[in-house]
């Protein structure tokens, strides 16, 4: 009796201990974010004797040197968890299965993820983006004219300072000027300059003697000079403006800045009764204290300030592939790319505008199925004793023939 006999089942055991740690490992990352669960696979050990055909019509006979079974892990990622809601400002869950955060280590060395848990890191005075492990989060940084980066980069943190005032650039009144009794009418319009955080201005409008209808605009503010072309508003018979309905002014404020501002009075009236402001609107805002930063469900992270401006930060950058299965896992969460995955692309790019691709202030949870997971301990449980039996019997069989020849 060969000594080859212990092979097959010594194989077994290593196999089916390799697939109790799959399990374990699953049972023990049920809980941890973005993990993707493992499942042993088991394949035929194969000697170095080939096949031989057993007759002219090419079938095989079985072989004699099958020495046991081989063991290696493949990883579901393609198996989506559980989406739940957290109220986190930085988590983010996606939506769809082939797709993967892109982070980067200290050695620049990209890997992908599922896992959105998400926090901060401040390097050198910067502040990143950064995933449980440290390593930084990619994404479309926001330019200043709109818009995003075409290319990733790792996401830096908003500024918590101050940020300035915006200058308004456009008004829009809308209000009535008495159409008798009065020879003036004045509108307090609030004004923000590029260094200013409010200041109010009066429009005076003058009747015109002479001209039905026709009144002068003319302007008045403190700490600051408004300055136009001459302005007389006609209206109409009915009340409506003729003529004109926009028009600009500059304001020069004390400190030396300007601003041009565009005025719309085109829903202006003249009726009889009081000088009545129905709606002003103006996109002017005041300097803002930092208050928060998140990510939307447009993937993008955003800083809200107290003046009520929110500013794009960056966009998130995700990637998915042609072959996603293929990617090789370096740990439960982090996979990296290679040969098998074929070509990628952005699922969430700089310019993609879908909100169903990720959720906000939510985590995936692993796709660890407990039951599955409980039932294959089971089953490996049972195939490891019955191959710790199968080398028990072998042994006794070649202990029995060594007494015979002794």
């Amino acid at each position: 009796m060969s000594l080859s006999n212990f092979y097959a089942s010594i194989s077994g055991m290593e196999a089916q201990s390799r697939a109790m740690q799959s399990v374990s490992m699953n049972i023990a990352n049920m809980t941890t974010t973005g993990y993707k669960s493992n499942e042993t696979m088991f394949s035929t050990l194969l000697g170095s004797q080939p096949a031989i055909k057993t007759n002219a019509s090419g079938n095989y006979g079985s072989r004699s040197d099958i020495y046991g079974v081989s063991a290696y892990e493949r990883t579901n990622i393609l198996k989506q968890g559980t989406v739940a809601s957290t109220g986190n400002n930085y988590d983010v869950a996606i939506n769809r299965e082939n797709a993967f955060f892109m982070v980067r280590d200290g050695y620049d060395n990209v890997y992908y993820s599922r896992a959105g848990n998400f926090s901060t890191l401040t390097e050198d005075g910067v502040t990143y983006m950064v995933n449980s492990s440290n390593m930084k989060v990619q994404g479309f940084e926001a330019l200043e004219e709109g818009g995003f980066s075409s290319s990733p980069s790792h996401i830096i943190m908003p500024s918590t300072d101050v940020i300035p005032s915006v200058p308004t650039s456009t008004v829009s009144l809308l209000a009535n000027v008495p159409a008798s009794d009065v020879n003036s009418s004045s509108y307090g319009i609030t004004i923000y300059g590029p260094n200013n955080d409010g200041q109010n201005m009066n429009m005076i409008f003058s009747k015109v003697e002479g001209n039905v209808n026709t009144w002068d605009v003319s302007f008045n503010m403190d700490g600051a000079t408004v300055s136009s072309d001459p302005i007389q508003v006609v209206f109409g018979n009915n009340g409506e403006v003729l003529s004109p309905q926009n028009f600009d002014f500059t304001v020069d404020w004390s400190d030396g800045s300007q601003n041009v501002v565009t005025m719309d009075i085109s829903k202006m009236t003249q009726y009889d009764g009081a000088n009545v402001v129905k709606d002003l609107a103006q996109d002017g805002k005041s300097s803002g204290n930092f208050l928060k930063s998140y990510i939307d469900d447009d993937g993008v992270l955003k800083a809200a300030y107290s003046n009520g401006q929110t500013i794009d930060v960056a966009k998130l950058s995700l990637v998915g592939f042609t072959a996603p299965e293929n990617l090789t896992a370096v740990t439960g969460t982090l996979f990296q790319a290679g040969n098998g995955t074929g070509d990628s692309f952005y699922v969430m790019g700089y310019d993609t505008a879908d909100k169903t691709i990720v959720k906000a202030q939510s985590l995936e949870s692993s796709n660890v199925n407990p039951e599955e997971e409980f039932s294959r301990m089971i089953q490996v449980q049972r195939a490891y004793s019955m191959n710790t039996q199968t080398f028990t019997v072998n042994n006794e069989m070649v202990s029995t023939i060594i007494d015979l020849k002794s």
